[in-house]
């Protein structure tokens, strides 16, 4: 089993509806970052070698930063994870039957999909 925990590619700013608009805009047009619609209706945009999905999140009072991480073996690295008091939170946003990965939290409450990287 192979629990090494590696950074993904994928950055999501959850951005309240009120904040939405000017967030993309921001992004798209003061920036000048180049967008992409590939998980419509989130848009992404190019962050260096990473993707930036800025997603409406409606229920949310102020904008939040959610980070991705790679493992090869989902289960070893989420049992590791475990043993070392880190907190699941699959609750927070569905991720589909069979899905190789989970959410969890660091001690600052910066949520993190841990994942095999060809999960979806």
């Amino acid at each position: 089993m192979n629990t090494e925990i590696t950074g993904g590619i994928n950055i999501a700013m959850k951005v309240p509806s009120h904040q939405y608009e000017a967030t993309i805009a921001f992004y798209r047009d003061v920036v000048g970052l180049k967008p992409f619609t590939a998980k419509a209706p989130a848009i992404g945009f190019e962050l260096g070698p990473n993707r930036l999905w800025i997603d409406e999140a409606p229920t949310m009072s102020q904008a939040e930063i959610w980070l991705e991480l790679f493992t090869a073996d989902f289960k070893s690295a989420a049992n590791r994870l475990a043993k070392a008091g880190v907190v699941r939170c699959d609750a927070i946003e569905p991720l589909g039957e069979g899905f190789r990965g989970g959410w969890v939290t660091n001690p600052a409450n910066i949520i993190h999909l841990v994942r095999e990287p060809d999960a979806w």
